[in-house]
Protein backbone atom coordinates (compact mmCIF):
# COMPACT_ATOMS: atom_id res chain seq x y z
CA UNK A 1 0.00 0.00 0.00
CA UNK A 2 1.17 3.50 -0.77
CA UNK A 3 1.05 6.49 1.34
CA UNK A 4 -1.52 8.36 -0.61
CA UNK A 5 -3.73 5.27 -1.11
CA UNK A 6 -3.90 5.02 2.63
CA UNK A 7 -4.37 8.88 3.14
CA UNK A 8 -7.87 8.13 1.46
CA UNK A 9 -8.77 5.66 3.75
CA UNK A 10 -7.76 7.04 7.16
CA UNK A 11 -10.25 8.78 8.33
CA UNK A 12 -12.39 5.54 7.92
CA UNK A 13 -9.73 3.30 9.48
CA UNK A 14 -9.64 5.88 12.56
CA UNK A 15 -13.25 5.28 12.46
CA UNK A 16 -13.34 1.65 12.15
CA UNK A 17 -15.54 1.48 9.21
CA UNK A 18 -13.27 -0.71 7.24
CA UNK A 19 -13.44 -4.46 6.52
CA UNK A 20 -10.71 -6.60 8.43
CA UNK A 21 -8.34 -7.05 5.29
CA UNK A 22 -8.05 -3.62 4.17
CA UNK A 23 -7.50 -2.98 8.16
CA UNK A 24 -4.85 -5.06 8.10
CA UNK A 25 -3.21 -3.34 5.27
CA UNK A 26 -2.95 0.06 6.55
CA UNK A 27 -1.99 -1.39 9.98
CA UNK A 28 1.57 -3.48 8.58
CA UNK A 29 2.22 -0.11 6.19
CA UNK A 30 1.46 1.96 9.87
CA UNK A 31 4.39 -0.18 11.22
CA UNK A 32 6.95 0.98 8.60
CA UNK A 33 5.99 4.50 7.70
CA UNK A 34 6.49 7.06 10.35
CA UNK A 35 4.89 9.71 8.49
CA UNK A 36 2.13 8.23 7.95
CA UNK A 37 1.46 6.96 11.28
CA UNK A 38 1.99 10.43 12.45
CA UNK A 39 -0.73 11.29 10.29
CA UNK A 40 -3.33 8.56 12.19
CA UNK A 41 -1.44 10.35 15.63
CA UNK A 42 -2.60 13.68 14.42
CA UNK A 43 -5.78 12.62 13.76
CA UNK A 44 -6.75 10.95 16.65
CA UNK A 45 -5.24 13.54 19.02
CA UNK A 46 -7.67 16.12 17.28
CA UNK A 47 -10.64 13.68 17.37
CA UNK A 48 -9.83 13.37 21.12
CA UNK A 49 -10.27 17.04 21.39
CA UNK A 50 -12.97 17.74 19.52
CA UNK A 51 -14.83 15.38 22.31
CA UNK A 52 -14.02 17.65 25.12
CA UNK A 53 -16.83 18.54 27.30
CA UNK A 54 -15.46 21.76 27.77
CA UNK A 55 -16.06 22.65 24.23
CA UNK A 56 -19.75 22.07 24.42
CA UNK A 57 -22.31 24.61 25.77
CA UNK A 58 -25.82 22.86 27.25
CA UNK A 59 -28.08 25.35 27.14
CA UNK A 60 -29.87 26.49 30.36
CA UNK A 61 -33.80 25.76 30.51
CA UNK A 62 -34.14 29.32 29.87
CA UNK A 63 -33.05 29.25 25.83
CA UNK A 64 -34.75 26.20 25.82
CA UNK A 65 -38.29 27.74 26.92
CA UNK A 66 -37.70 30.28 24.15
CA UNK A 67 -36.31 28.01 21.51
CA UNK A 68 -39.92 25.88 21.86
CA UNK A 69 -41.81 29.11 21.82
CA UNK A 70 -40.10 30.31 18.97
CA UNK A 71 -40.82 26.75 16.82
CA UNK A 72 -45.03 26.93 17.88
CA UNK A 73 -45.04 30.68 16.65
CA UNK A 74 -43.31 29.26 13.28
CA UNK A 75 -45.44 26.23 13.09
CA UNK A 76 -49.34 28.43 12.80
CA UNK A 77 -50.65 28.41 9.80
CA UNK A 78 -49.92 31.34 7.10
CA UNK A 79 -51.60 32.51 3.99
CA UNK A 80 -50.30 30.24 1.03
CA UNK A 81 -48.76 32.13 -1.39
CA UNK A 82 -48.83 31.64 -5.14
CA UNK A 83 -47.40 28.60 -5.86
CA UNK A 84 -46.08 30.05 -9.27
CA UNK A 85 -44.15 33.09 -7.54
CA UNK A 86 -42.24 30.14 -5.52
CA UNK A 87 -41.15 28.03 -8.48
CA UNK A 88 -38.23 30.07 -10.19
CA UNK A 89 -36.97 30.18 -6.94
CA UNK A 90 -37.25 26.29 -6.59
CA UNK A 91 -35.34 25.88 -9.53
CA UNK A 92 -33.08 28.10 -8.92
CA UNK A 93 -31.91 26.65 -5.56
CA UNK A 94 -31.57 23.17 -6.90
CA UNK A 95 -29.50 24.01 -9.95
CA UNK A 96 -27.04 25.68 -7.27
CA UNK A 97 -27.57 22.66 -5.46
CA UNK A 98 -26.28 20.43 -7.97
CA UNK A 99 -23.68 22.92 -9.02
CA UNK A 100 -21.95 22.46 -5.89
CA UNK A 101 -22.46 18.62 -5.35
CA UNK A 102 -20.83 18.77 -9.06
CA UNK A 103 -17.71 20.78 -7.58
CA UNK A 104 -17.29 18.96 -4.39
CA UNK A 105 -17.06 15.29 -6.41
CA UNK A 106 -14.33 16.87 -8.51
CA UNK A 107 -12.77 17.79 -5.62
CA UNK A 108 -12.94 15.01 -3.90
CA UNK A 109 -12.64 12.57 -7.22
CA UNK A 110 -9.41 14.27 -8.85
CA UNK A 111 -6.11 12.48 -7.84
CA UNK A 112 -3.03 14.33 -6.94
CA UNK A 113 -0.80 15.30 -9.22
CA UNK A 114 2.73 12.85 -10.30
CA UNK A 115 4.48 15.89 -8.74
CA UNK A 116 2.38 15.73 -5.52
CA UNK A 117 2.75 12.30 -5.06
CA UNK A 118 6.78 11.94 -5.72
CA UNK A 119 6.90 15.06 -3.22
CA UNK A 120 5.13 12.54 -0.52
CA UNK A 121 7.50 9.91 -1.62
CA UNK A 122 10.92 12.14 -1.31
CA UNK A 123 9.62 13.11 2.51
CA UNK A 124 8.57 9.78 3.14
CA UNK A 125 12.51 9.23 1.92
CA UNK A 126 14.02 11.58 4.09
CA UNK A 127 12.02 10.72 7.23
CA UNK A 128 13.16 7.19 6.92
CA UNK A 129 16.74 8.24 6.62
CA UNK A 130 16.25 10.38 9.77
CA UNK A 131 14.79 7.55 11.96
CA UNK A 132 17.76 5.11 10.73
CA UNK A 133 20.75 5.25 12.98
CA UNK A 134 22.71 3.14 10.48
CA UNK A 135 21.67 3.99 7.14
CA UNK A 136 22.94 1.86 4.29
CA UNK A 137 25.51 3.76 2.16
CA UNK A 138 29.08 5.64 1.94
CA UNK A 139 30.09 7.87 4.48
CA UNK A 140 32.49 10.02 3.51
CA UNK A 141 32.81 13.55 2.57
CA UNK A 142 35.09 13.12 -0.52
CA UNK A 143 33.31 12.81 -3.44
CA UNK A 144 35.63 11.13 -5.58
CA UNK A 145 34.26 8.58 -3.21
CA UNK A 146 30.63 9.25 -2.85
CA UNK A 147 30.76 9.38 -6.96
CA UNK A 148 31.91 6.26 -7.68
CA UNK A 149 30.48 4.04 -4.80
CA UNK A 150 26.98 5.38 -6.34
CA UNK A 151 27.94 5.12 -10.04
CA UNK A 152 28.45 1.31 -9.18
CA UNK A 153 24.90 0.92 -7.92
CA UNK A 154 23.21 3.17 -10.76
CA UNK A 155 22.06 3.13 -14.02
CA UNK A 156 23.05 6.97 -15.00
CA UNK A 157 26.24 9.20 -13.88
CA UNK A 158 26.02 12.14 -12.19
CA UNK A 159 27.98 15.06 -10.57
CA UNK A 160 28.63 15.17 -6.73
CA UNK A 161 29.86 18.29 -5.09
CA UNK A 162 30.66 19.70 -1.97
CA UNK A 163 29.71 23.00 -1.31
CA UNK A 164 30.91 25.88 0.67
CA UNK A 165 28.91 25.98 4.07
CA UNK A 166 27.34 22.53 3.02
CA UNK A 167 29.99 20.18 3.80
CA UNK A 168 28.77 16.54 2.05
CA UNK A 169 28.76 13.84 4.66
CA UNK A 170 27.56 10.69 2.62
CA UNK A 171 25.40 9.19 -0.29
CA UNK A 172 23.17 6.41 -0.55
CA UNK A 173 21.11 4.67 -3.17
CA UNK A 174 16.95 5.14 -2.25
CA UNK A 175 13.89 3.86 -4.18
CA UNK A 176 11.76 6.71 -4.78
CA UNK A 177 9.26 7.09 -7.93
CA UNK A 178 9.02 3.33 -8.78
CA UNK A 179 12.99 3.56 -9.99
CA UNK A 180 16.43 3.75 -7.74
CA UNK A 181 17.58 6.51 -7.20
CA UNK A 182 21.17 8.48 -5.53
CA UNK A 183 20.67 10.22 -2.41
CA UNK A 184 23.33 12.62 -1.20
CA UNK A 185 23.77 13.58 2.02
CA UNK A 186 24.70 17.30 2.99
CA UNK A 187 24.77 18.86 6.19
CA UNK A 188 24.47 22.86 7.78
CA UNK A 189 25.27 22.99 11.20
CA UNK A 190 22.86 20.54 12.74
CA UNK A 191 20.43 20.19 9.86
CA UNK A 192 20.15 17.49 7.35
CA UNK A 193 19.63 18.60 3.66
CA UNK A 194 18.80 15.32 1.44
CA UNK A 195 19.43 15.69 -2.53
CA UNK A 196 17.84 13.04 -4.77
CA UNK A 197 18.93 12.64 -7.98
CA UNK A 198 17.61 10.31 -11.10
CA UNK A 199 17.40 10.72 -15.05
CA UNK A 200 14.22 12.09 -16.46
CA UNK A 201 13.50 12.45 -20.72
CA UNK A 202 15.72 14.79 -22.03
CA UNK A 203 14.67 17.70 -22.67
CA UNK A 204 12.49 18.24 -19.64
CA UNK A 205 13.76 21.21 -18.66
CA UNK A 206 12.48 23.23 -15.61
CA UNK A 207 13.63 26.27 -12.95
CA UNK A 208 13.27 25.46 -8.68
CA UNK A 209 10.32 25.21 -7.36
CA UNK A 210 9.83 25.71 -3.25
CA UNK A 211 6.74 23.35 -1.49
CA UNK A 212 6.11 22.38 1.90
CA UNK A 213 5.19 19.10 2.64
CA UNK A 214 4.83 18.52 6.74
CA UNK A 215 6.82 20.89 7.98
CA UNK A 216 9.69 20.20 5.54
CA UNK A 217 10.83 22.74 2.84
CA UNK A 218 11.35 20.93 -0.51
CA UNK A 219 12.78 22.63 -3.73
CA UNK A 220 12.35 20.34 -7.21
CA UNK A 221 14.07 21.29 -10.77
CA UNK A 222 15.13 19.42 -13.96
CA UNK A 223 18.28 19.91 -15.78
CA UNK A 224 20.91 18.13 -18.05
CA UNK A 225 18.44 15.00 -18.04
CA UNK A 226 18.13 14.61 -14.55
CA UNK A 227 15.53 15.55 -11.90
CA UNK A 228 16.51 17.24 -8.24
CA UNK A 229 14.77 16.56 -5.09
CA UNK A 230 15.97 18.77 -2.11
CA UNK A 231 14.75 18.34 1.09
CA UNK A 232 15.27 19.33 4.66
CA UNK A 233 14.38 21.07 7.89
CA UNK A 234 16.57 24.10 7.27
CA UNK A 235 14.78 27.47 6.79
CA UNK A 236 13.60 28.01 3.38
CA UNK A 237 16.08 30.96 2.39
CA UNK A 238 18.89 28.65 3.49
CA UNK A 239 17.82 25.74 1.47
CA UNK A 240 17.01 28.21 -1.81
CA UNK A 241 20.66 29.31 -1.05
CA UNK A 242 21.69 25.60 -1.05
CA UNK A 243 20.11 25.02 -4.55
CA UNK A 244 21.52 28.15 -5.93
CA UNK A 245 25.43 26.60 -4.91
CA UNK A 246 24.66 23.18 -6.59
CA UNK A 247 23.19 25.01 -9.98
CA UNK A 248 26.70 27.39 -9.72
Amino acid sequence: MRCEELRDLLHGYADGELDLVRSLEIEQHLQGCPACADALRGLQALRTALSDSALYHRPSARLRERVRSSLRRAGRPRRALPALSWRPLAVAASLAFVALLAWGAVRLLSPPSHEDLVAQDVVSGYVRSLMDSHPPGVKSSDQHTVKPWLTRRLEFALDVKDLAGYPLVGGQVEYLDNKKVAALVYERGQHRVDLFIWPVEPGAESTPREMTRQGYHLVHWTSGGLTYWAISDLNANDLREFVRLLQR
